[in-house]
């Protein structure tokens, strides 16, 4: 009888031992729901883009430049002589208030106080840090981006949502070029 259980077990054992198989995939994906949200993201884009495009039409009294990154910009004070703009590793020292498209105040200047910010090398969100490049010591500019230029999908955990467009009231107090060592 025991010959019988212990032929049983190893017989049991050779043939429970089978190597894994591929599982089949249940469902094929198209591609359509990318494509519907290209098509979300692309209505959404030209709706806040044309919000910002009204803005300037009916601002008639100020000289908007659209800059190469998707944002739009004005200088409320221009530095006409000196060249001196950010690059990346240098030091700017800069205030900014942010506002939604209505003007409503979302960040205050004093909330958010006085910065000092590597260029390139630490967090800020895109349009700012392009936007900075662009600036020279002493000069005021206010931005106006569309929600994928500012904190996008995401917001910023607070006070701002999903694919909210910012206007940024932005003074860059100061540049410190960092040193280069010439071998």
């Amino acid at each position: 009888m025991r010959h019988f259980f212990l032929l049983v077990s190893l017989f049991a054992l050779f043939f429970s031992c089978k190597a894994p198989e591929a599982r089949k995939p249940i469902s094929v994906s198209s591609g359509s729901f990318i494509n519907e949200s290209i098509n979300r993201n692309k209505e959404l884009i030209a709706g806040e883009e044309a919000k910002i495009q009204k803005i300037i039409q009916q601002d008639t009294s100020r000289n908007y430049i659209t800059s190469d990154g998707g944002f739009w910009y004005y200088y409320e004070k221009k530095d006409t002589i000196s060249s001196l703009t950010a690059k990346f590793g240098d030091i700017v020292n800069f205030t900014y208030d942010i506002k939604d498209l209505d003007g409503e105040i979302i960040y205050s200047q004093k909330e958010l106080d006085t910065v000092n910010y590597a260029i390139d090398q630490e967090d800020l969100f895109f349009g700012l840090r392009e936007g900075l490049k662009l600036m020279k010591e002493g000069e005021t500019v206010v931005f106006l981006f569309p929600s994928y230029q500012a904190y996008g999908y995401y917001g910023d955990d607070h006070k701002i949502g999903t694919n909210i467009p910012l206007v940024s009231r932005v003074t860059l107090n100061k540049i410190t070029k960092q040193s280069t060592k010439e071998n």
